[in-house]
């Protein structure tokens, strides 16, 4: 069953989260110690207004178990969603002129992050909330989906070429290489 994440679920979603975005975890939680960044990025998705909220995930749960998870939000709201967790890094270490950089652009909807427990690969969950992600853009009107995959994943990059995605652009995030793509909806 595909459904909205909810607070309840932060112990069975941030594993796969963490699996998801790797060392993004430690700049969005502006530490290099992987479990203090998974500590405080929990503390995030169990609050409204910001990237990795509950309310921006859907999760597929089978037999009661979070199976897979997707991030996505509004790209016009992406520095919005990222200020609560740059105010958090510059209140707490006193660093000024933090940035996270920027991963959507305006007027589309982004996924963030996309998952699924190693026990339930093989199954279609990934492809099932891709297709949910896509119909909901599609529905709310935006003009096309995006995404971006780490440069060395051939794997995932063959995957979103197969399903119509392509290439708009490189970047760096959390110091690793990163192919921007897009798709319109």
């Amino acid at each position: 069953m595909i459904r909205q994440a909810t607070v309840e679920d932060a112990a069975q979603v941030m594993p796969l989260l963490q699996g998801a975005i790797g060392t993004i975890a430690n700049t969005l939680a502006g530490t290099p110690d992987d479990a203090e960044a998974m500590q405080i990025l929990t503390e995030f998705y169990k609050q409204p207004g910001n990237r990795i909220s509950y309310e921006n995930v859907i999760v597929e749960e089978r037999d009661g178990k979070v199976a897979g998870i997707l991030v996505a939000y509004d790209g016009t709201r992406a520095e919005e969603l990222d200020q609560p967790l740059i105010d958090r890094i510059v209140r707490e270490s006193g660093r000024t002129g933090y940035t996270i950089t920027k991963e959507a652009q305006p007027n589309e909807y982004y996924l963030d992050s996309l998952s699924v427990d190693e026990s339930f690969q093989g199954m279609g969950i990934g492809k099932s909330l891709i297709r949910i992600f896509e119909d909901k853009a599609a529905k709310d009107g935006y003009p096309r989906v995006s995404l971006i995959v780490e440069q060395d994943n051939e794997r995932a990059y063959a995957l979103y070429r197969k399903i119509g995605y392509i290439e708009d652009g490189r970047l760096q995030v959390g110091g690793k290489p990163f192919i921007r793509m897009i798709k319109p909806v």
